[in-house]
């Protein structure tokens, strides 16, 4: 029997298709109450939001705030959110298990979250937010999904001349089956913190036919996470002449992790000049001295805004990419020249195998995501 949440998605539209990637903006439209309304509600577990007031709720947050503690996957709750911009920051706490939120269009540009801290923004109360208090949507719970939305951070640096704590994060998760499908991750710097709970925590993560756009670090973190046909954009910065001006992923995986990052069948464009970014570059927080970050990238088209000859850099010299567990196969465009074989370490097919969204999320509990 499918569950709710199947049917759910599936009347989204998520039966994700062959191809490399799909606009999240150009999903089949969304038929008139395929999700209900209040006055005639999908079910009692669905609750409808709208900036305009015709919903249950007004913003997300009150949406989310609504709902109950939750451990079972049977008795999940659904935000619907109503075409419309929601801002300020939304957080998803860890009890609130088994969460959808959907937009009700089926398409991702019609249903924007945003907010506009940064990690050098002051705090009412004193301080600043500092990376992870900068996230628009935080969500820290298990079983999260997300479909046909718009999560952004707006604030920007040349907005901002001389300032410090430049990271801005749309998207911070933490949960294990978390997913988001078909849905736009909007921002700069640290746009998708894909992270875990704590070092000993492997979350599986899936990002499935979605668009992410940043310039520095903008995929990072420790998760176990996928990103499967998605559009990787990276943003040329009118605040740097020199190159690289950014990086795609910093991956900060446990040592004890033996799966990081994850991007197949994906694109990476990009607005920059040509070989103006980067692949990855490593991430060894200090609050994880042992960390060991792993980057896979295979069958993707590298567009020419990544550099083929120096694809990944050193973010501390302690702490040299050659050392990390850094991988590409089957990759193809301009970006994926290998000039140097050194610069760029090949996994052979057999090796490849075991670098699959299978292999990454599936687990001895069968969660395939990208089935909903």
């Amino acid at each position: 029997m499918p569950t709710r949440r199947t049917v759910l998605l599936t009347a989204a539209g998520a039966l994700l298709g062959a191809g490399l990637t799909a606009a999240p903006a150009a999903a089949a439209p969304a038929r008139p109450g395929r999700y209900g309304s209040p006055a005639d509600r999908l079910d009692p577990r669905t609750l409808y939001v709208d900036p305009a007031g015709s919903g249950d709720h007004r913003t997300v947050q009150e949406a989310v705030d609504a709902t109950p503690a939750n451990e079972d996957p049977a008795t999940g709750w659904t935000l619907v959110l109503a075409p419309g911009t929601y801002r300020g920051p939304v957080r998803v706490p860890a009890d609130r298990r088994h969460l959808t939120v959907l937009g009700a269009t089926g398409r991702a540009a019609d249903v924007v979250v945003v907010h506009d801290n940064a990690a050098g923004t002051p705090k009412p109360g004193g301080g600043t937010y500092g990376t992870t208090g900068s996230a628009t949507f935080t969500v820290l719970a298990d079983g999260f999904t997300a479909a046909d939305a718009t999560f952004a951070n707006d604030w920007l640096r040349a907005d901002h001349p001389g300032w410090t704590g430049t990271q801005a994060v749309a998207v911070k998760a933490t949960g294990d089956r978390t997913a988001f499908l078909r849905c736009r991750l909007l921002g700069h710097q640290d746009t998708l913190y894909a992270d875990s709970a704590g070092l000993a925590s492997f979350a599986r993560q899936y990002y499935g036919r979605c668009y992410v756009e940043g310039d520095v670090d903008f995929v990072f973190g420790r998760a176990t996470a996928v990103l499967d046909r998605c559009e990787l954009r990276t943003l040329a910065r009118t605040d740097l002449d020199s190159v690289p001006q950014g990086f795609v992923f910093a991956p900060s995986t446990a040592r004890a992790n033996p799966r990081g990052f994850l991007a197949t069948r994906c694109a990476f464009t990009s607005t920059a000049p040509d070989g103006a970014f980067r692949l990855a570059r490593p991430w060894v927080p200090s609050s994880d001295p042992t960390a060991w970050p792993m980057l896979t990238v295979r069958r993707s088209h590298l567009g020419a805004g990544t550099d083929p000859a120096e694809p990944y850099a050193n973010m501390a010299a302690a702490h040299p990419w050659q050392q990390q567990r850094f991988a590409e196969y089957a990759n193809t465009g301009p970006g994926a020249r290998v000039p140097v074989p050194a610069n760029r370490p090949q996994l052979t097919a057999a090796e490849a195998a075991a670098h699959t969204r299978e292999a990454y999320l599936t687990g001895t509990d069968g969660w395939r995501p990208w089935e909903c």
